[in-house]
């Protein structure tokens, strides 16, 4: 596996190669939502192409939180905690769920 970029969130070449197809795609869903919403297009049909741009990117956006993690623990050197909180926090913010419900 490629090394990743020091200070970026942890991704291989083939990682970052990947989430920008994966991000390309989304926005080639987005721009097809553009153009029925312009074109006046069934509302179940929107919604569709809006639910799979969705999906797209709240996978790039835990591969990047993956990616970070296994930055932040590499093996023998000690645990950045303040690192993993914040990282916490992006999953947190990313999945949408509420801090009460995971017990902070």
């Amino acid at each position: 596996m490629d090394e990743p970029d020091a200070g970026g969130p942890g991704l291989s070449r083939a990682e970052k190669t990947a989430i920008l197809n994966r991000l390309r795609r989304a926005q080639g869903q987005i721009g097809g939502v553009l153009k029925m919403v312009d074109e006046d297009r069934d509302c179940r049909d929107i919604v569709i192409q809006l639910a799979a741009a969705r999906k797209a990117l709240d996978r790039v956006g835990f591969a990047v939180i993956n990616g970070s993690l296994r930055q932040c623990h590499t093996g023998n050197e000690p645990v950045d905690v303040e690192r993993l909180k914040s990282i916490e926090q992006l999953f947190v913010r990313l999945s949408g769920l509420d801090r009460e419900r995971l017990g902070d």
